[in-house]
């Protein structure tokens, strides 16, 4: 069919395979409580094993960005859904907390890092002319968001029917399903050097190689400083999909309520992520950046020190979606914008590794906290203080082409 190899295509379906990934990783928090009363885990078993998921997804990101940029996208977006479904099966299936931190941990850490926005942002980077490039990524993105806002109703209503085994095989069955969505985000013509459409192709002024790419992004003070401003993001991000059901619990809330702030947070991820991608367009990115680490911590600082209401946490979950993933569009974009798309995927991966290590910290410090003190107060306060310093980060950060690109 003609449309399966038009740019709406390639956006729908990258939309489709974030949406079920990163939905699976948005509802985890949901697991935590079922699966460690059944097994006699504490949480901070399960912090450790989604602590791992993180840290792995982000270390493997370079690694699947020189595969996509060797090789092309869609391998590595078919591989990675398969290998997802694996690890939730075999999650499913984990009998002690090591085997979890395996499957739940390492396997679903290297799926995550080929069927995200990492591999698929990269893709339609080369595939969409550079005109176009914000609304494919703020498309996608809402699509993805729409997938997590949808994950979690459907989980939910699966663990309470079912039980969590059930609901973690009846997700792998879906991501296995998923594997053909990524025919449509074939950029192999765009990274072997021949004609690609409609798409992006190396020409004048990109790196001569992936190693000279590396090498001059490595050298670029605003390359760095990206990278320490992630790391808040997957901070606050992990830590919150990982205890905030959790959280409201020993608060008093019932399951729903912690539910309906998950779905409120990926819906108005949905809004966030279009937004900024559009955004994108008509302002500098690193501004806008700093302005959403800013109001992120503004949000949490109030959240904390507000009286608690049912009320109180759903404009915390409705703000906090609004600002969810929006960072990921920007932050690639400046990537674009500075180095160029030949090796997107790659220098966008080892931005990712800054984010996956704050999502690492997040997760994992917070069910260490809990365990020791019974409370999360104490991770809020850093979350809070790692958003202001990533808006000081962003803002001296030079998001000027490189001057190969300004000479070409």
């Amino acid at each position: 069919m003609k449309f399966m190899k038009s740019p709406l295509a390639a956006v729908l379906c990258g939309g489709v395979i974030m949406g079920l990934a990163l939905g699976m990783r948005h509802v985890q928090g949901l697991f935590m409580l079922p699966m460690t009363s059944e097994r006699g885990w504490g949480r901070e078993d399960f912090a450790l094993a989604i602590a791992l998921q993180n840290l792995v997804w982000g270390l493997m990101q370079p690694l699947t960005g020189m595969l996509a940029d060797r090789f092309g996208s869609r391998r590595v977006l078919a591989g990675g859904c398969l290998l997802y479904a694996a690890g939730l099966y075999l999650m499913a299936h984990a009998g002690s907390s090591t085997q979890l931190a395996l499957s739940g941990g390492l396997l679903i850490g290297m799926a995550l890092a080929g069927t995200s926005f990492g591999t698929v942002y990269g893709a339609l980077n080369r595939l969409v002319p550079a005109a176009r490039r914000s609304w494919a990524l703020g498309l996608a993105g809402a699509v993805g968001g729409v997938g997590q806002f949808a994950m979690v109703p459907a989980a939910q209503g699966l663990i309470g029917n079912v039980g969590w085994m059930a609901a973690l095989i009846a997700v792998a069955f879906m991501l296995a399903l998923s594997a053909p969505l990524a025919m449509p985000l074939d950029d192999s013509a765009a990274v072997s050097g021949a004609a690609a459409g409609p798409g992006v192709r190396p020409g004048p002024g990109e790196a001569a190689s992936m190693g000279a790419a590396i090498r001059e992004a490595m050298g670029h003070r605003g390359f760095w400083l990206l990278n320490a401003g992630f790391f808040a993001c997957g901070f606050q991000l992990a830590f919150i999909a990982g205890h905030f059901p959790a959280y409201l619990l020993d608060k008093g809330f019932s399951a729903n309520v912690g539910v309906a702030a998950l779905a409120i947070v990926a819906l108005a991820n949905v809004a966030g992520t279009y937004l900024c991608g559009q955004l994108g367009t008509q302002y500098r990115r690193k501004h806008l950046l700093a302005y959403l680490y800013l109001l992120r911590a503004a949000t949490m600082a109030l959240f904390v020190s507000a009286p608690l209401s049912e009320a109180s946490v759903y404009v915390f979950a409705f703000v906090m979606g609004i600002t969810w993933l929006g960072t990921v569009p920007l932050t690639n974009g400046i990537v674009s914008q500075v180095f160029g798309v030949r090796y997107i995927s790659t220098l966008f991966g080892f931005v990712f590794v800054g984010h996956q290590l704050g999502g690492f910290l997040g997760v994992w410090l917070g069910g260490v906290v809990y365990d020791a003190t019974h409370s999360y107060q104490l991770v809020w306060f850093a979350a809070v203080a790692v958003g202001l310093a990533a808006a000081a980060l962003h803002w001296p950060i030079d998001d000027r082409a490189v001057a190969r690109l300004q000479t070409a």
